[in-house]
């Protein structure tokens, strides 16, 4: 697992910086979260510790490794997210994957998602380079910022209900900072969607009632800022065609539409 401020390029922790607090409770998020800059809560997010559960899992990962990795050193702790830090574009994921984003430190990257995900961010230009192997290959996004909803690996890529609510302010308190330059969140699945809209509501966005159903290719206008549901680029769903690279592009070219880049 790699120790914060060893000075692995997906380390928000600087080497030779003083360790961040890390939460140990949804109690200890809910503090640590509250009035974070976008910095100190990248920091915060990446030594958290307050889900037992994933905390195992991620880090039980981490040592036993999968074999086709078996050489290389496993990132094996939250995951923050990834972007301008005044991005017009949000795009809210899941959570990271085992081997993917638990492994290199970025999020979606090093899996066949991210590569789905970034290969489309490329085409309609809010992305510099098509692939996201690893944490510094020299992927840029261009007025985009990419975050998941849960920060650690969850096992069978399935956070409960507990461990979703416990990582929720790491997630509210970045919409709340980038709500003033923020015009699209792209909802990946269901879940981001749910994850969203809760943590525009608690932006104070007003969000109808009835909430608006999920669903790929659903446009929700929120007194100006949009959001937009695709599906999440999973291997079930791009292996199935469920979901294909024309989808993906129409949603995430739209959302550039939208934002103006």
């Amino acid at each position: 697992m790699i120790v914060p401020g060893s000075g692995h390029p997906a380390d928000p922790v600087a080497p030779g910086e003083a360790p961040p607090p890390s939460a140990r409770s949804a109690a200890g998020v809910a503090r640590l979260a509250a009035r974070a800059t976008l910095p100190q809560l990248d920091a915060r997010v990446s030594v958290c510790r307050a889900c037992p559960r994933l905390v195992g899992w991620r880090e039980q990962v981490a040592r036993e490794r999968r074999a086709s990795y078996a050489g290389e050193e496993y990132w094996g702790r939250p995951v923050p997210g990834l972007g301008d830090p005044a991005a017009r574009v949000l795009v809210v994921g899941l959570a990271p994957a085992a081997h993917g984003a638990n492994r290199t430190g970025r999020v979606f990257t090093g899996d066949r998602s991210g590569d789905w995900l970034f290969a489309s961010l490329h085409r309609v230009g809010l992305a510099n380079q098509p692939t996201s192997r690893h944490a510094d290959d020299g992927l840029r996004l261009i007025g985009t910022r990419v975050v998941a909803a849960v920060r650690c690996a969850p096992p069978a890529n399935q956070p409960s209900t507990e461990e979703r609510d416990a990582c929720a302010p790491w997630i509210e308190r970045e919409v709340r900072l980038l709500l003033p330059t923020l015009r699209v969140v792209v909802c990946l699945g269901g879940f981001g969607w749910d994850a969203a809209l809760r943590s525009l509501a608690d932006a104070g966005v007003a969000v109808p009632r009835p909430r608006p159903r999920f669903g790929h290719g659903v446009e929700v206008d929120l007194d100006g800022l949009t959001l937009l549901g695709c599906f999440h680029p999973s291997q079930q769903n791009t292996f199935t065609g469920r979901l294909t690279e024309p989808m993906t592009d129409a949603v995430l070219g739209r959302a550039a539409e939208l934002a103006s880049l």
